[in-house]
């Protein structure tokens, strides 16, 4: 293998609604994230060349993902992962949930190299879960014991969306990552929607740990929603842990997602009369406009009640973070003027990055043009999201 060193865009937790035989695998995804759609979609219209399949530890989608190395579709890397077409390659993933040591509930990223190890991953994981074949099933170990496992198979261990409100570390479990996961063997932290380096970065035991911004895809449109750049000698998926763990040059370069503010999450949301509460710091779980309980805390303001830093510590290995704005999010961007630019460009990592203002206009017309222009440069007006509804972008 070469040393010269290239950049690839990465999105490592996409979803599986369903398999080819109809089989619901992640209930709450869309009937369209099938297998072979997810990799043609990621490969031939989105340009993310790296994925992570979040749920191949599923017995019938890792069945699935063997059938199409025998038949030639995937062909296995020496590196590890799996090549489609030269486009795009197939890291093997799952999400595990555990319980928190003192309550709620806690989502955990798994990757293997290959579907051998990731077979020995499932099922051991099958013996701790009520249905093996459901993506994100409570595990009945510890998320130390799962950690172990994930580390003995030489696997990736990162805590998925740290900060949200419902499955995860630090929105409703814990204060600090270490009191669930060995820092020592935690290959990275994903931020999740809502937040971004400048809140995950008020916490000072994160100062080592790399962080990836992935997409959790729960439908075809939302992959590459979040995503990461970085620099590998290849795309496999022994490079990839060398650019988590920072090792031999590799590196994530940059994380991309979206502005926080338009994170369905982001500002503490009072369900009892449907507002979103971003005009103050929220200390309390009561509503300051209608004094009821019925509160969703925002990962603002979580962040903000336990953080032990008043302003963010960035360290030397700290890529950028890009506010991105998906085409879709942007006001009279709908499916057809997706296509009409897919099209002509090729993938939408084309038009993110790569196509000029000019260039798009000639396709698209200017005011869509000067939109996704002003959206790079994140310059459109923004009205907050929370208590699971997106933030919008204001016209």
């Amino acid at each position: 293998m070469s040393d010269e060193l290239h950049e690839f865009f990465l999105d490592l937790h996409i979803h599986i609604g369903r398999t080819q035989g109809n089989q619901p695998v992640k209930i709450t995804a869309s009937r369209d994230l099938t297998f072979f759609e997810i990799i043609r979609e990621a490969g031939e219209r989105k340009g993310i060349e790296i994925i992570g399949i979040i749920d191949a530890v599923s017995p019938p989608v890792l069945q699935e993902i063997e059938q199409f190395v025998a038949d030639g579709v995937l062909t296995e890397l020496a590196g590890g992962g799996y090549d489609y077409e030269g486009k795009t390659t197939l890291l093997l993933g799952a999400e595990v949930e555990t319980s928190g040591p003192q309550g709620g509930a806690a989502h955990f990223g798994v990757w293997m190299r290959d579907i051998a190890t990731m077979r020995i991953f499932s099922d051991w994981l099958g013996e701790r879960v009520t249905n093996r074949v459901l993506s994100s099933q409570r595990a009945r170990c510890t998320s130390f014991e799962l950690q172990q496992k994930c580390t003995e198979l030489g696997g990736l261990f990162i805590i998925n969306h740290v900060f949200t409100p419902h499955k995860s570390v630090l929105g409703n479990c814990v204060s600090r990552v270490s009191e669930m996961v060995d820092l020592k063997h935690l290959t990275a932290i994903e931020l999740g929607l809502s937040s971004d380096s400048e809140l995950a970065d008020l916490f000072s035991e994160h100062h080592d740990i790399t962080f990836v911004s992935n997409s959790d895809a729960h439908s075809l449109a939302k992959i590459g929603r979040e995503y990461n750049k970085v620099r590998l000698a290849a795309p496999t998926f022994d490079e990839v842990k060398k650019a988590l763990l920072r090792t031999e040059g590799r590196a994530v370069t940059a994380n991309y997602g979206l502005e926080p503010k338009l994170g369905k999450y982001h500002r503490t949301f009072c369900a009892a009369c449907d507002t979103v509460l971003d005009t103050e710091r929220i200390e309390s779980l009561q509503c300051p406009a209608c004094g009821s309980k019925k509160i969703v805390r925002g990962v603002h303001d979580r962040i903000l009640s336990i953080a032990d830093r008043q302003e963010p510590v960035h360290p030397p290995h700290r890529p950028p973070y890009h506010y991105q704005i998906p085409l879709d999010f942007i006001p009279k961007v709908g499916k057809r003027t997706i296509d009409k630019l897919l099209d002509h460009f090729g993938t939408e990592m084309n038009v993110l990055h790569r196509a000029t203002e000019e260039q798009i206009a000639e396709v698209v017309g200017a005011r869509i043009a000067h939109d996704i222009a002003r959206a790079r440069r994140g310059e459109l007006p923004i009205s907050v999201g929370g208590g699971g509804i997106y933030g919008k972008i204001l016209t």
